[in-house]
């Protein structure tokens, strides 16, 4: 049952290792040996606890059908295992935080081309202490002045005076 357990979860320390920051990597030595040491002790122990033997009880318990009744029991005794219902949860949260990994990946591959396309306007483009006002509105039409929208830019009208 102990290798079963020891199986049934095995961590990847080195992965583990690499993403831990340099500030806690005493904590994480700390939860390695500390794990190994739980591990070494599941490991240390029989698949099977030793069985009992009943005949020898037999013969050293005086009192007759004592030792009978505690084997009765003993073999109807059934110990609930605990049932595992957090993993089908975490699998599922594992893949919809691949799924979202994946989209956020997209994302800044479109993103970088974006930036790259933006980039490569910056290197082409006039430098900027060569460029006229009509240059720097085709580069940056942002820069361009509203008429419609702010017709005596940058001065007030005399009426708001």
């Amino acid at each position: 049952m102990a290798g079963r357990r020891v199986a049934l979860k095995a961590i990847d320390w080195v992965a583990f290792a690499e993403r831990v920051p340099p500030n806690q990597r005493s904590m994480f030595n700390a939860l390695k040996t500390r794990s190994d040491a739980i591990s070494a002790k599941l490991a240390s122990l029989p698949e099977a606890p030793s069985a009992i033997d009943w005949s020898h009880y037999k013969a050293a318990v005086a009192k007759a059908g004592m030792v009978d009744d505690f084997e009765a029991k003993f073999k109807a005794l059934q110990i609930p295992q605990p049932i595992d219902t957090q993993t089908s949860a975490i699998n599922a949260q594992e893949a919809e935080a691949n799924t979202n990994a994946l989209a956020y990946v997209e994302e800044s591959k479109a993103r970088i081309g974006q930036y790259e396309k933006e980039l490569d306007k910056f290197k082409n483009m006039i430098p900027f202490d060569q460029m006229t006002i009509e240059d720097l509105n085709e580069t940056f039409p942002e820069t361009k002045l509203d008429k419609a929208k702010h017709p005596y830019w940058p001065y007030k009208p005399i009426a708001e005076l």
